[in-house]
């Protein structure tokens, strides 16, 4: 059965393949992001796509409006719109740590309050929050990222506990290493923030090794995740939980069942 569905941060990585593969199933999919145009040509696979900024109010509204006069509901939201924010935490000024959580957080979660509605009057909907693994355990230099995605993760908890009564199934996806342009974006930020202060020595060590050639090879591609999405979206008893890509069973089960100090360990002989 086709259904309508809305993706944030579609014009690059997991976003955009989630958008394509789910398209090609025959579901009607809207595409959001800020860089539209990135997008346009996604319209040759069927898909609409919408300029969106998802920390304005306006444009979150302008979407989700736009989408229930065309198709009169709204079956999947996947919230994949986000960044990572690296930096020493007594560098990173506090305005652009709140907006990490703009993006990462209020931004989601005020979508979701505006396709609510519509799912609960439909008797149904699903809401796809993509988290990371890095909800659950962390790198060096990301302690405002980490935070959105550690928030996100009991958000969605939440969210699926009150939603169940209403036939509306929340899930969350905790990618590993991915091959996408998170990487590049977090580098630059990293060298604005730590140029020159005490914390270079930590910064240079993680930027080799996220900017080393070799690391794209470890990262799994895209397209691979969006599998996930597409199972996600559709099944008919979707997981609660996903997790897919590098490294991101091995970081999880390192954390949990052998213990911080251990995990501290590897992290500092990795970083050193």
């Amino acid at each position: 059965m086709s259904k309508v569905m809305l993706v944030t941060g579609a014009s690059s990585g997991i976003g955009r393949e989630a958008a394509i593969q789910l398209a090609r199933k025959g579901h009607r999919v809207y595409a959001g992001a800020r860089r539209i145009e990135r997008m346009q040509d996604l319209a040759e696979s069927g898909i609409t796509p919408l300029p969106m900024d998802v920390t304005r109010v306006e444009e979150n509204e302008r979407a989700v409006d736009r989408i229930i006069r065309t198709e009169g509901r709204i079956d999947v939201l996947i919230n994949n719109a986000g960044f990572g924010l690296f930096g020493p935490v007594e560098e990173i000024p506090l305005d652009d740590a709140r907006y990490q959580f703009e993006v990462n957080l209020f931004g989601l979660a005020h979508l979701t309050q505006l396709v609510l509605p519509h799912m609960r009057t439909q008797g149904s909907g699903r809401i796809i929050n993509t988290s990371s693994i890095g909800g659950k355990v962390f790198t060096p230099l990301g302690a405002w990222y980490h935070a959105t995605k550690h928030a996100l993760e009991a958000w969605s908890d939440c969210l699926r506990f009150e939603t169940a009564p209403f036939n509306i199934r929340v899930v969350v996806i905790e990618p590993g290493l991915i091959t996408t342009e998170f990487s590049e974006v977090a580098g630059a930020r990293l060298r604005t923030y730590a140029d020159g202060t005490a914390y270079w020595a930590q910064v240079e060590t993680f930027l080799r090794m996220i900017e080393d050639p070799r690391a794209g090879d470890l990262g799994t591609d895209a397209a691979v995740l969006a599998e996930v999405f597409v199972e996600a979206a559709t099944a008919a008893r979707p997981r609660r939980r996903y997790v897919r890509g590098a490294m991101a069973r091995p970081a999880l089960f390192i954390r949990k069942w052998l213990g911080d100090g251990v995990y501290e360990f590897i992290l500092r002989r990795a970083f050193r």
